[in-house]
């Protein structure tokens, strides 16, 4: 049968000759059809752009995903699969996108006379039909992805990917006839990068004409997918979403910390069209339409161009939570491998040059590679006089010597400035009315801009390594006409993240760190918070140990790592007192080591928020010899997560680091929040490690034994985990 298939596609190859850099049919095509878990090994899963057999179609492919367009009389994606499971996305064609030009709305590409919109079959298509008034195809172009933020990671700060993704952008352009967009031409961009099941579509508007024109909307993708489940009635807001796509934008914020709340773009609307759906009052959510809620609103003047966000398509072909979690983290480790590099770093809670001094001589000693002078240390940014300057750049110079990054805070959003400078609310025309964080600078204002260029010049004059942005742009709207990097209300929200975004950038390209609590990930953000309730950092310390693991168990779903911080207050913080902190160090050395311990071990860093790391030898000892540890096995436990159980103080807990491209495969951090010691049969699930057949495990640093895994790669290992206290177990 493998003869037989291999023939007919070879064939098939013979007729494949390349019209635009479009290749034969890919290698993978050809390879044996056994099952390869993309998840464990991606090899050979490259992208490839070529025709079909009858040069009807353009198909782009990976080996894991398949999207193939009809180019003529218009062009429309005819097939959206998942080679992993063979899920079809598509049950109707659509348009490639749609414009609002000059208030009027146009689609861009897309055919007509689809007989049932609940599937598409391909006898149909020929007979499908244009419309002159849409944008028209005109030209396909094929090219290497090129990376979307020129990225230069520090030399000196781990990470564990430092490359930029790969793979083939397929460019589709289209134009209108109509004399109103004479000089208009709009391209389609697909990015699909190699290894992963993912595609990226964004679009770009170019103005060769004589006219200026005011782009009101876009909608840069829309699919008719398959509804999820059978309901004959409901409220669509009820209604399961398809499942097999996850979709993220690089336009998200509001503070969630959360990637499916902090989505402003993704939208499952009802099609009325789709007048066989089960549901008696076509309420089903099942058109995926992608844009953001405001605008753009911008203007497009001769010889300019706009850029349309980028959303991001994973298919997923499970409905297992860990098997999706991993892939959305493969997402950012390709897409975002900025997020990877992962400092060990302390919170300053003080300039005093005297005390940062010490803190660097601590962080040298011990491993530690970066200091933040955090907020409430005395650090303003805004201030450019010579004094300050000078005083910050000589601690700078003093870390670097000692060969320790230093990073500052500035808060942005979450502050007045003025009546004329903060964000306009639309009814009232007041400001600050319906800020989000109740006060907020315009990021478009004469003061917006000008903060911008003097974090720039702060960060150029003394050195920083570290940006640390609190109260980023959080997407609040302006109505003022009078802001300069606006120019109304319609326009204000993407404006200001257009500014937001390219502050990120310039830190990404000039290799500053950035942490950021909210999504800017997709576009330079380095770090956003675990997750967390600020005010239990005021609890005892032994309710904070139980309270940070169910943090470390519910952050890490979506989140890598290296993606989250947590918190560990060795000064009070917001309340508490004696109980809640751990200063004097030496007095409460076994909350400091578990604490550090449960967020090294799941390759967390936290904001050990205070003067110093260590008071006494001791001490000292107990922080160097948690990050020689950290260090030994820094890849694998930066690596992904399975969560084996979550912490409720009953019973044992943990998780269970996996990858199966390093020499530790494994390691399980295991907890015992009970007074005394337990032993405890624990099921590890190695599938992901890779090991097949047999597995060496080990407890801490003893002597390997070598179990046998049965056929779903679990094995049963019993463990004996002291009072209150951890455990390891590495895998190889």
């Amino acid at each position: 049968m493998r003869r037989i298939l291999a023939a007919l596609l070879l064939f098939q190859a013979s007729h494949l000759l390349a019209q635009d850099k479009i290749s034969l049919l890919p290698v993978w095509a050809l390879a044996s059809a056994e099952k390869q878990d993309w998840l464990i090994n991606n090899t050979g899963k490259t992208a490839s752009v070529y025709r079909d057999a009858a040069n009807k179609d353009i198909i782009l492919s990976n080996g894991l995903i398949k999207r193939s367009f009809r180019l003529q009389p218009n062009l429309a994606c005819t097939d959206f699969s998942n080679l992993s499971n063979g899920q079809q996305l598509l049950r109707a064609v659509s348009p490639e996108a749609k414009l609002t030009i000059n208030g009027k709305s146009y689609n861009i590409g897309g055919l007509y006379g689809q007989k049932q919109k609940a599937y598409l079959l391909n006898q149909w298509l020929d007979g499908l039909t244009a419309n002159s008034s849409d944008f028209l195809f005109k030209a396909y172009h094929v090219a290497d992805i090129v990376p979307y933020i020129n990225w230069k990671p520090a030399a000196n700060t781990w990470a564990s990917n430092r490359l930029q993704p790969t793979g083939k952008m397929l460019t589709f352009s289209f134009e209108s006839t109509l004399p109103a967009l004479k000089g208009i031409r709009v391209n389609i961009n697909y990015e699909l990068y190699d290894g992963i099941p993912l595609i990226c579509k964004w679009l770009s508007v170019e103005n060769k004409g004589r006219q200026t024109i005011k782009l009101n909307k876009v909608m840069n993708e829309i699919i008719a997918a398959h509804e999820e489940e059978s309901t004959v009635d409901g409220n669509p807001k009820d209604i399961k979403t398809p499942h097999g796509i996850y979709v993220e934008s690089n336009y998200a914020f509001n503070n969630s910390m959360n990637a499916r709340l902090s989505d402003q773009t993704t939208h499952w609307n009802t099609d009325s069209t789709y007048t066989s759906q089960v549901n008696y009052n076509l309420k089903t959510p099942c058109l995926l339409e992608v844009y953001p809620p405001i605008g753009p609103g911008v203007t497009i003047a001769p010889g300019k161009s706009f850029k349309s966000i980028r959303t991001n398509e994973l298919l997923l072909d499970s409905y297992d939570r860990d098997r999706n979690g991993l892939a959305q983290r493969m997402m950012y480790r390709k897409i975002a491998p900025w997020s990877t590099e992962n400092p060990i770093f302390m919170h300053l809670v003080t300039i005093d040059p005297k005390v940062v001094r010490t803190a660097v001589d601590q962080c040298a000693e011990t491993g530690y590679e970066a200091i933040i002078l955090s907020f409430g240390s005395g650090l303003h940014m805004e201030d450019h006089s010579e004094e300050n300057i000078a005083k910050i750049k000589d601690l700078v110079d003093y870390a670097h010597s000692k060969g320790i990054l230093m990073g500052g805070y500035s808060l942005f959003s979450s502050r007045r400035i003025n009546d004329q400078e903060d964000v306009i609310d639309p009814k009232t025309g007041k400001a600050d009315v319906h800020a989000q964080f109740a006060h907020a600078p315009c990021l478009g204002s004469n003061w917006g801009l000008a903060y911008i260029e003097k974090i720039k010049g702060f960060i150029k004059k003394t050195g920083l390594d570290i940006f640390e942005n609190d109260g980023p742009y959080p997407g609040d709207v302006c109505a003022s006409t009078k802001h300069p990097g606006h120019q109304g209300l319609e326009d204000s929200q993407w404006a200001q993240i257009e500014l937001q975004k390219g502050l990120y950038h310039w830190c990404n390209e000039n290799g500053i760190y950035v942490n950021a609590p909210d999504w800017y990930f997709l576009d330079g953000t380095h770090k956003i918070a675990l997750g967390y309730r600020e005010v239990n950092f005021s609890l005892p310390r032994e309710q904070q140990v139980i309270l940070n693991r169910q943090n470390i168990y519910d952050g890490t779903w979506e989140k890598t790592p290296t993606m989250s911080w947590g918190f560990v207050p060795l000064t009070q913080y917001q309340g508490g007192g004696k109980a809640a902190t751990l200063e004097p160090l030496s007095e409460h050395l076994d909350s400091y080591e578990q604490l550090m311990m449960q967020y090294y071990g799941a390759g967390i860093q936290a904001c050990y928020r205070g003067p110093r790391l260590y008071d006494t030898q001791e001490t000292k000892e107990l922080v160097t010899g948690v990050i020689s540890w950290y260090k030994k096995y820094r890849t694998i436990l930066n690596s992904d997560i399975i969560h084996l159980r979550r912490a409720d103080g009953r019973e044992w807990d943990g998780i269970l680091h996996v990858n199966p491209n390093e020499k530790e495969k494994g390691l399980a951090m295991l907890y015992n929040p009970s007074a005394e010691k337990i032993t405890q049969k624990v099921i590890l699930p190695l599938y992901y490690t890779g090991l097949t057949g047999q597995a060496n495990i080990r407890e801490k640093e003893g002597k390997s034994v070598s179990y046998i895994l049965d056929q779903q790669s679990k094995v049963t290992y019993e463990v004996t985990i002291p009072a209150n206290g951890y455990t390891w177990l590495v895998i190889e």
